[in-house]
């Protein structure tokens, strides 16, 4: 009984560091039998994946409870679906609760990121007792902003400005002007408070209506999305790590660097269950960690 349960606990604890480190699933039983020094039958195998889907479940379908700031963004994996190799949609968000800390809320394999699959993310988070967002933080992509006003019309938007500063590149016609242009758009996002901000990007859009239309147009269009947090009532520090979705990048570059071993998914379960063991080990990390914004 003693042997069996050792042996139980051995074989979860192996299969659970098996997916979260992308070994494909036909190479389980052998491993765990030399990992663990006992035979494997397909049924132990098995019951344990169970019992890791139950776990991962559980903790996807978790209550939620107020967070201030939602970080949301998307990366892609390959997955069989109905027989062909396609590129899905990871869906993941991190909240920021009233205390400064952080902590991954949900992910979600989806077929795209059209808006019907983002709002169909965003009312589950609801479902399960998010409340209080005064700011959600993202890229431009339609299906975000559209699935955010649909579910959250009212809480406010924050355009990440590092993409924000790659799209600019786009418009400037002239090599030898890409890093003043970049330099510029800096200074607007450094200003000092709101009114400065707007200062800055006025000149800016002067500064380049003659010589790049486009570029001064796209600006005058844009970059005011990126500005809403000079309107919340945040330190410099908390303004400057909440101005981008860098952070959530940062996790995504995580959970590459784990599903790359993968390459193509069996199925949108099996891409699931790896990413959500990867995304609630860092949760955890970071829930049991320093604060990430300053509280007053």
């Amino acid at each position: 009984m003693i042997k069996g349960l050792r042996s139980e606990r051995a074989l979860n604890i192996a299969l659970s560091e098996m997916y979260v480190n992308g070994v494909s699933t036909r190479k389980v039983s052998n491993i765990v039998e030399q990992m663990c020094g006992f035979e494997v039958s397909a049924q132990m195998v098995s019951n344990a994946s169970k019992e890791l889907d139950t776990s991962l479940m559980a903790w996807r379908n978790r209550s939620l409870g107020q967070m201030d700031y939602l970080l949301v963004d998307a990366r892609y994996e390959q997955v069989r679906v109905d027989g062909l190799v396609r590129d899905c949609a990871v869906l993941i968000a991190i909240g920021i609760d009233p205390q400064g800390k952080r902590e991954v809320l949900g992910t979600q394999v989806s077929l795209s990121e059209a808006e019907v699959h983002w709002r169909e993310f965003f009312k589950d988070l609801h479902k399960r007792g998010l409340h209080g967002v005064k700011l959600m933080v993202s890229d431009a992509h339609p299906g975000i902003k559209a699935a955010r006003k649909a579910v959250m019309p009212n809480v406010a938007w924050q355009r990440c400005q590092f993409h924000l500063q790659q799209n600019a590149q786009s418009y400037v016609t002239k090599r030898s002007k890409k890093s003043e242009v970049a330099s510029d758009i800096r200074a607007i996002f450094n200003a000092a408070n709101q009114d400065d901000a707007k200062r800055q990007l006025d000149l800016f859009i002067e500064r380049y209506q003659k010589s790049m239309p486009k570029l001064s147009q796209w600006a005058e269009n844009n970059i005011p999305e990126g500005l809403t947090v000079f309107g919340m009532d945040l330190c410099e520090f908390n303004r400057k790590r909440l101005r981008t979705s860098n952070m959530i990048e940062r996790l995504n570059q995580t959970v590459k660097q784990r599903t790359k071993v993968a390459k193509i998914f069996a199925n949108e379960a099996s891409c699931l269950r790896l990413v959500s063991a990867i995304v609630m080990e860092v949760s955890e990390q970071w829930v049991g960690g320093r604060m990430y914004l300053r509280v007053k």
